[in-house]
């Protein structure tokens, strides 16, 4: 696996995380306990900080970055995603907030200083602009996110299962 430095910052890893061969992980990031990074993501802190809450899973050939800090924006745009957050495969998070329990569908795009609130259902290839907030305990989906409706108790129970799958999967990886 490729956990790299740059300028002096090793990415901090916690207990029981797994990180593919195949993934990099590169310069200001902080993987909680449990985390689990699947072939090809590449999750590069190296203008601002990435972190990745306990339990979460970023899936293959996921893109997380950041935005740097300037003048005009200060903090720049960290990437924070939350704790049990499920990123589907072929995803890019760029400097944007995920809270807890969240699943981010196959080939979504969320861009910088977005908010995805706690127990959101990003839809398979959506597009969260700029800024833009979702509404927690939704279904969002379309180019740019839309909420549909809101989330039945199923769906909701979904992404603790999700999470719980994948943290047990990479045990087995482990």
């Amino acid at each position: 696996m490729a956990i790299e430095a740059f300028q002096g910052r090793l990415p901090e890893i916690g207990r029981g995380v797994f990180v593919h061969p195949s993934a990099t992980v590169i310069g200001d990031v902080a993987l909680g306990e449990e985390v689990s990074v699947w072939p090809g993501a590449v999750i590069r802190g190296d203008v601002n900080a990435i972190r990745v809450g306990a339990g979460s899973n970023v899936q293959d050939n996921s893109v997380l970055h950041v935005s740097h800090k300037r003048p005009e924006a200060p903090e720049g745009a960290p990437l924070i995603i939350g704790e049990r957050v499920t990123v589907g495969h072929g995803v890019i998070l760029h400097g944007c907030t995920v809270e807890d329990e969240c699943l981010i569908g196959m080939g979504s795009l969320v861009m910088d200083h977005a908010v995805i609130e706690p127990r959101v259902l990003l839809a398979a290839g959506s597009l969260v602009p700029e800024g833009r907030v979702l509404r927690g305990g939704w279904l969002h989906l379309g180019r740019p996110a839309r909420p549909l409706r809101p989330l039945s108790a199923e769906e909701l129970a979904w992404f603790a299962y999700q999470a719980d799958n994948y943290r047990r999967l990479a045990a087995q990886y482990r």
